[in-house]
């Protein structure tokens, strides 16, 4: 059996996890094994605020839906009550961005839920 050298191999995973820890602090950045370690940790990070970033954005649209529709007389959770009824389909998304730019189709949708309410 032919004999194998490694360095290489292991020189090509190294520079690859030196490129990616560059803009680290310290030997974050030099030192291969701490550099591994902080590429796996700043991975886990990634994931873990990929998902954590979809709930802080249906935080805020829901804030900002509440916002305008107490303007309007009614609270969050009866507006999305009245819109379910009335038969209104439109995520938390879409309306957060009526009520920022568009006013007066949101307050529309407001008496649209109010008028199913009260039915």
């Amino acid at each position: 059996m032919p004999r194998v050298k490694r360095g290489v191999t292991a020189g090509k995973r190294h520079k690859k996890v030196l490129k990616f820890t560059k803009g680290q602090w310290g030997n974050r950045h030099r030192v291969y094994r701490r550099a591994h370690e902080a590429m796996l940790k700043s991975l886990f990070y990634a994931q873990r605020d990929r998902h954590n970033r979809k709930r802080d954005f249906r935080r805020l649209w829901i804030t900002r839906i509440n916002a305008a529709s107490r303007e309007s007389g009614l609270p969050y959770s009866q507006f999305m009550a009245g819109l379910k009824r009335a038969g209104v389909v439109l995520d938390r998304k879409v309306l957060a961005d009526m009520a920022v730019h568009d006013p007066a189709g949101f307050a529309q949708l407001v008496s649209t839920a109010q008028q199913a309410l009260d039915a």
